[in-house]
């Protein structure tokens, strides 16, 4: 069960990796505009903050593979950044967009739980 627990664990974190990469390098560029629903002139005004969105979301996915990383030792990091993601898109989905549920914190509920049962 641990096995499965880790795999989704990593791909919560590969996830984060994929929306770092779309709000960081993707933000004006049509497969970012698509996968967010912008417009040009919308994407050109807040890249830097999507940037700053980005960071976070690698800083996400980073916490998540060192909690992978340290095995056992690392079972409680593992549970504070699911919780952190799931947190995160709860309140994503309740502010800017619902889709936000079923992509961010489906996921980190489904891998906390499987962690949690592991």
């Amino acid at each position: 069960m641990l096995l499965i627990a880790d795999i989704a664990t990593a791909l919560v974190a590969l996830i984060h990796v994929y929306i770092l990469v779309l709000e960081m390098f993707l933000w004006t560029r049509p497969a970012g505009r698509r996968a967010f629903g912008l417009t040009r002139e919308f994407a050109e005004q807040t890249k830097v903050l999507a940037a700053n969105q980005g960071l976070y979301n690698g800083f996400l996915a980073a916490g998540l593979v060192y909690g992978l990383v340290l095995g056992p030792a690392g079972y409680a990091m593992r549970m504070f950044f699911l919780a952190c993601v799931l947190v995160a898109g709860v309140y994503g989905a309740a502010t800017a967009s619902r889709k936000i549920l079923f992509v961010q914190a489906l996921p980190a509920a489904v891998a906390l739980a499987l962690l949690l049962w592991a």
